[in-house]
């Protein structure tokens, strides 16, 4: 004698499967996207973190020497991004900090003594402070911070 199962007990149908994953590819599809945007987000904070902390570095140096340092190349008195910004007696910071996604594209420092002009390339073009025609040192830059006496003019 053969057992008879109820039509309702038998399983999911193809349609119903396909339905599932369907809707499981679209779930993942928005999920991956908004991980995505969020990372963008932390590493543009960061990277605004860093150059305000660098800001305020300049600042503290430019106290004790009524000069801010020289650029080189790009970088803060001749030191490489990574490296501690010292003079013979103070410790100003143990490690330039270098960009969160790319540590080969750093940020970019000019100054001639008498001002400074921090760079950095945001990610998300959405940002508010996310400004293009900046460049230093030959790379084009969309955020920027400044010592209070200087305002940088977009290149064409």
């Amino acid at each position: 004698m053969a057992i008879v199962v109820p039509r309702s007990k038998r399983g999911f149908t193809l349609i119903e499967l396909l339905t599932t994953m369907a809707v499981l590819a679209l779930l993942a599809t928005i999920g991956f996207g908004q991980y995505r945007n969020s990372q963008i987000k932390a590493r543009d904070a960061q990277r605004k973190a860093d150059l305000g902390n660098l800001a305020r570095m300049l600042e503290m140096y430019y106290n004790d020497h009524e000069a801010y340092p020289v650029a080189s190349s790009g970088r803060i008195g001749g030191t490489n991004w990574g490296e501690e910004f010292s003079t013979d007696e103070v410790i100003y910071m143990k490690v330039l900090p270098k960009d969160p996604l790319d540590p080969e594209s750093q940020y970019c420092y000019e100054s001639d003594g008498s001002y400074f002009v921090l760079y950095a390339a945001l990610e998300n073009d959405n940002d508010p402070d996310y400004q293009t025609g900046y460049q230093c040192n030959g790379q084009d830059y969309t955020y920027f911070i400044t010592s209070p006496n200087f305002r940088p003019t977009p290149q064409p």
